[in-house]
């Protein structure tokens, strides 16, 4: 029980951190498709105003292309590539 009680905190953190690069490697594999690597994806986002979070962004990749590829051209306008 005291072992237990002692990796708690840990292991929620590692979790935490294993869904964030699940979520990035998802984004970052979609962006690629598209012609966008995830930094140029990520900071087209914030020059556009977009704010999605990474699981956010990850599930619209899954679940709707369509959507997602209307976010990846806001992105690119956003940078100034065609």
């Amino acid at each position: 029980m005291l072992r237990a009680g002692n990796h708690r905190k840990g292991d929620r953190q590692l979790k935490k951190r294993e869904y964030r690069a699940l979520w990035i490697t998802r984004c970052s594999a979609a962006a690629a498709s598209r012609g966008l690597r995830y930094s140029q994806l990520i900071n087209g986002l914030l020059k556009a105003n977009i704010t999605l979070n990474r699981k956010s962004l990850s599930e619209i990749a899954i679940a709707d292309p369509a959507a997602f590829d209307q976010i990846v051209a806001k992105a690119k306008e956003a940078l100034g590539i065609k």
